[in-house]
């Protein structure tokens, strides 16, 4: 576990390296944070504080201050929607973790474990809330729509994947673009407020809105072989759990589209089961096919489009950034 630990502060000093140029915005938005969520209730007050110890890398708002640093120039309106967007993303782990019945996050014990699901559900419900009070303070409405428009799709997002469980004849397709609802959503809506704040005209917001796009995907089919193949002490987060809810990822749907009609009916079987040894099994028919390879290599074209979509920026700090965030996310081990 120590080990692990050091692991996970060794990575996080890496993202901070990564964020320098945007570091003091990063640090704003952070204090924004802290003030607008205190609570004179001790209880709230723990249990949001405690919320915000599950987030790690902060990406969501440093790929908005990188959006419009690569445009232009940072300011206040995108220092507090880094604020608001990290509070969406953090009520988004705080509902993923009652869904999942997850007990850890980045070695720290999840909202739900720590206390319950129906205070679970309230947290997530409170940063929500306060996420669009937030953005309403701004000049115009633009934040709070695309906000809105977002999250609606997010939450539409997870509620097809809930009803895709134990659907053994998902798609491909299908499951991009759920995933593109559930995660690349919001990744595409931070860069595009980020370039629109920053005086971007539209056909640079859309291509930064691709980007987002596509390297949430990316890293949505990254995160998706770590809960199969990751290591726990590593990433200090539940895994396993897809399988256990019988969640069809990418290399799943991969391994039963290349399976003879008997060998795929007898690894829907294992998936059917309740048992963690025939889970198990299931990972040994991964790593004897294609399923992982064939998913790494997506997850690596995704983000490669990604890259494409800002070759028509100029050339700055900001803009070589997002591209090695491309890198990043397809790479990482937590």
């Amino acid at each position: 576990m120590k080990q692990a630990i050091r692991e996970r502060d060794t990575l996080a000093r890496q993202w901070k390296r990564l964020y320098a140029p945007i570091a003091e915005e990063l640090s704003a938005a952070e204090d924004l944070l802290r003030r607008e969520l205190s609570s004179d209730h001790l209880f709230v007050d723990g249990l949001v504080k405690h919320a915000f110890r599950l987030g790690g890398k902060r990406l969501r708002p440093a790929l908005l201050l990188l959006s419009a640093k690569a445009i232009g120039n940072i300011n206040q309106a995108h220092v507090v929607l880094a604020a608001v967007v990290e509070m969406i993303h953090t009520a988004t782990l705080v509902h993923d973790d009652v869904l999942d019945e997850a007990s850890l996050r980045r070695h720290v014990e999840t909202v739900n474990a720590r206390s319950d699901n129906e205070a679970s559900v309230l947290v997530g419900d409170f940063l929500f809330t306060h996420a669009f009070y937030l953005a309403s303070s701004l000049e115009t409405t633009y934040a709070c729509q695309t906000i809105g428009r977002a999250t609606n799709i997010v939450c539409a997002g997870e509620l097809r994947q809930i009803h895709s469980r134990g659907n053994f004849e998902l798609s491909e397709s299908e499951y991009l673009s759920i995933i593109e609802a559930k995660t690349a959503e919001l990744c595409a809506c931070c860069c595009r407020l980020g370039a629109h704040y920053a005086g971007a005209d539209a056909k640079t917001a859309d291509a930064l809105d691709r980007f987002g796009r596509n390297l949430g995907i990316a890293f949505q089919i990254a995160d998706d072989m770590l809960d199969l193949v990751g290591d726990e002490d590593s990433m200090g987060k539940s895994l396993g759990t897809d399988l256990e809810k019988q969640k069809l990822t990418l290399p799943v749907i991969r391994l039963l589209a290349e399976r003879s009609a008997g060998e795929r009916a007898e690894v829907i079987e294992l998936l059917s089961s309740q048992s963690r040894a025939d889970r198990n099994q299931v990972n040994l028919w991964l790593e004897r096919s294609d399923a992982l390879e064939y998913a790494r290599q997506k997850a690596q074209d995704y983000a490669a489009q990604a890259k494409r979509d800002i070759e028509h920026l100029a050339p700055s700090p900001a803009r070589d950034i997002l591209a090695t965030l491309c890198e990043l996310v397809v790479s990482r081990q937590d």
